[in-house]
């Protein structure tokens, strides 16, 4: 049996990830695959973002939170959602982001720097990190990260892939985002230190 020590889960953001990773069993393999669907992942990126942004303009429950002014956002600030629309150069600053990530997913080793990474994916979402303005409900964060679950899915079946390399691709991805959720959800914990 496996000892844990379950104390350092909640405060060792590396320990935590290592063991939710071997636990799941993501390991060298998926991260080939992953690295491996990158030449053809990386033309569909710019739709995938477009998606993305699409879905959350479409609820005022997720649109709202691009009205404070983001982290490291220097433009100009819309004042309502009229002026909030999905040419504006904040959003056009935050779909940056949005593929920025996407690339860092599939060309990034999965070493200490990249868990530090994703842990401050959810971090970044809450007044925690980033701009203390911005605190996106745990209900939005995991609508976006299903859609976006979704969306990474049915890419990655329209690639027509051989059948072991998609299978192998689609677990290995699956796995990733259910890591990537983990990562978020501990940030809307009590415990989380800030």
């Amino acid at each position: 049996m496996i000892l844990v020590n379950e104390k350092q889960l909640d405060t060792d953001v590396r320990y935590r990830f290592q063991y939710l990773a071997e636990f799941m069993g993501f390991g060298e393999k998926d991260i080939a695959a992953i690295h491996g669907a990158a030449p053809v992942l990386a033309p569909l990126v710019p739709s995938l973002v477009d998606a993305v942004y699409d879905k959350l303009h479409t609820y005022d429950a997720t649109w709202r939170h691009f009205l404070p002014r983001q982290s490291g956002y220097e433009g100009a600030i819309p004042k309502n959602y009229d002026e909030l629309t999905l040419d504006h150069e904040m959003i056009r600053y935050r779909k940056e982001h949005l593929a920025r990530y996407l690339a860092a997913l599939v060309t990034k080793p999965y070493d200490g720097k990249m868990v530090e990474f994703l842990d401050m994916v959810g971090k970044m979402h809450t007044p925690k990190a980033g701009s203390k303005e911005l605190n996106v409900p745990l209900i939005q964060m995991n609508a976006l990260l299903g859609f976006v679950a979704d969306a990474l899915t049915n890419s990655i079946l329209g690639l027509n892939l051989e059948r072991a390399v998609e299978v192998a691709t689609l677990r290995a991805f699956g796995k990733l985002l259910w890591l990537q959720n983990d990562l978020i959800n501990r940030h809307y914990l009590d415990s989380v230190p800030a």
